[in-house]
């Protein structure tokens, strides 16, 4: 069978699946339940073939992506187990991290010894991070004031679920937390700022010393970059495991029917992340030149992983690599990609738009336009650096909540569906991630798009 024909089959029995089910769930046809669990794992056993002679990545990914959620469905006991899995991936994604930044900044700056390039790149990528950042702000704002999702809500009963201890950040808290006091520490907890700061510091050091000296450091952080890229290419591979675990897990304990609940909030975020998506990103991608179908195929391999594993950590490594190959330089896909994580978190911050607002409306609370800017503005800037903190968002809304009088039972009703809305947020801070690399290194003269680059 070749590639196309497994295509049209896979296609063809999907389709048959779609309509038994959709006639079945409206009782337009009844329709054995054992009966709809077999042509389920028909069609899906037809994706696997086309899966074996597409033989890509990220083909398997959403493969696996869709393997976890008919699994988390007809089985959620044994997809609760699966989340080890899950957790194995992500524990040996954030083992490349460090390493990977560390060599690849240290290399970029003191092997190219252009001091004046890096100032340069830093007051470019804060200029667009906090241009981009505040339209996501303004289009989350404005979605939620369309929709008014959180009008009406009541308090639910059960909502005990547990939230991180975070405290609120001030001023102090967050210029702090950008400098590290012991750079074991910083790679311990996984502080992405820290390890960036501490390596662009080192690599200026490295390019201020003479060459006998500079050089054996040079050597060893250029190997320990290829080496932790061929790491990544290797954790790859257990890609797909990782990620169908996850999203089997999600399902399994969550339910396919968690859909159906806060589905007006949901579909605000996601209606507001497509909008930022086309009216901002892409506007912004065809100015920079780049062919939007090559910057897809570099980005939806790990824009998969960030979704299924709502870690924008777990897509870093993969991005990075994909990037370089097309055609941004390595310098400032090192230098660029993990600022904007602390920075540049698009999809975030136009979630914390729109749940502030959310929680006011829900508890009754009519701000006015400057009150509501007020907030919004407050928490795009206590929520830099905490992105790699699991569930920071609804913890920073918390602390925001208790600061501007407003209730916190709204913000715990978001528990329910937050997963879903992380998937989306955390995708889109990759998608914008990624563009803003591309952005940088346009405004450098450095972007040469290159023909030949195997993208998965």
């Amino acid at each position: 069978m070749t590639l196309k024909q497994a295509g049209f089959t896979a296609i063809i029995i999907i389709g048959i699946v779609a309509i038994l089910s959709f006639l079945s769930s409206n009782n337009i046809l009844s329709i054995n339940a054992e009966m709809l669990f077999y042509t389920r794992w028909l069609a899906i056993i037809s994706l696997g073939i086309y899966g074996l002679k597409k033989k890509s990545l990220t083909s398997w990914i959403l493969i696996a992506m869709i393997i976890g959620a008919e699994i988390g469905h007809d089985f959620p006991e044994a997809a609760k187990n699966l989340q080890v899995l899950s957790k194995v991936f992500l524990k040996m994604i954030k083992a490349i991290v460090a390493p990977l930044l560390f060599g690849t900044l240290v290399y970029g700056i003191a092997g190219h010894a252009d001091l004046k390039q890096v100032g340069r790149m830093g007051w470019k990528s804060i200029l667009y991070f906090e241009i981009v950042t505040t339209l996501a702000l303004f289009i989350g704002l404005a979605a939620i004031n369309i929709s008014k999702a959180g009008v009406g809500i009541k308090v639910p009963a059960g909502h005990h679920e547990e939230l991180p201890d975070l405290p609120p950040q001030s001023w102090n808290d967050i210029i702090l937390h950008i400098f590290p006091e012991n750079i074991a520490k910083s790679v311990a907890e996984g502080q992405i700022l820290q390890i960036v700061v501490f390596s662009i510091i080192f690599g200026i050091g490295l390019a201020m010393v003479r060459e006998d000296k500079r050089m054996p450091m040079l050597n060893f952080a250029e190997s320990l970059a290829e080496v932790m890229f061929k790491f990544t290419n290797i954790v790859m591979y257990f890609a797909p495991i990782g990620v169908g675990a996850a999203i089997a897990y999600t399902v399994g304990h969550m339910g396919l029917g968690i859909l159906l609940n806060l589905i007006q909030l949901l579909a605000t975020l996601y209606a507001a992340l497509i909008i930022f998506l086309l009216f901002v990103l892409l506007p912004i991608a065809l100015m920079t030149g780049v062919s939007i179908k090559r910057f897809w195929q570099a980005i939806s391999g790990p824009v998969s992983i960030a979704f299924a594993t709502t870690s924008s950590e777990a897509a870093l490594p993969k991005a990075m690599e994909n990037l370089e190959a097309l055609g941004v330089p390595r310098k400032i896909v090192a230098f660029v990609m993990p600022t904007g994580y602390s920075f540049n978190l698009d999809g975030t911050t136009l979630y914390l738009a729109l749940a502030s607002i959310f929680v006011a409306q829900a508890a009754g609370i009519n701000f006015s336009f400057g009150h509501q800017l007020l907030i919004v503005f407050t928490l795009m800037l206590t929520s830099k650096g905490v992105a790699g903190v699991p569930r920071a968002s609804l913890v920073i809304l918390l602390g925001t909540a208790a600061s501007f009088g407003m209730p916190t039972w709204p913000i715990f009703i978001i528990l329910g569906i937050d997963e879903l809305m992380d998937m989306a947020r955390t995708s889109v801070n990759v998608i914008g991630n990624c563009l803003a690399t591309i952005v940088i290194a346009k405004w450098e003269g450095e972007f040469h798009p290159k023909n030949d680059s195997e993208l998965q």
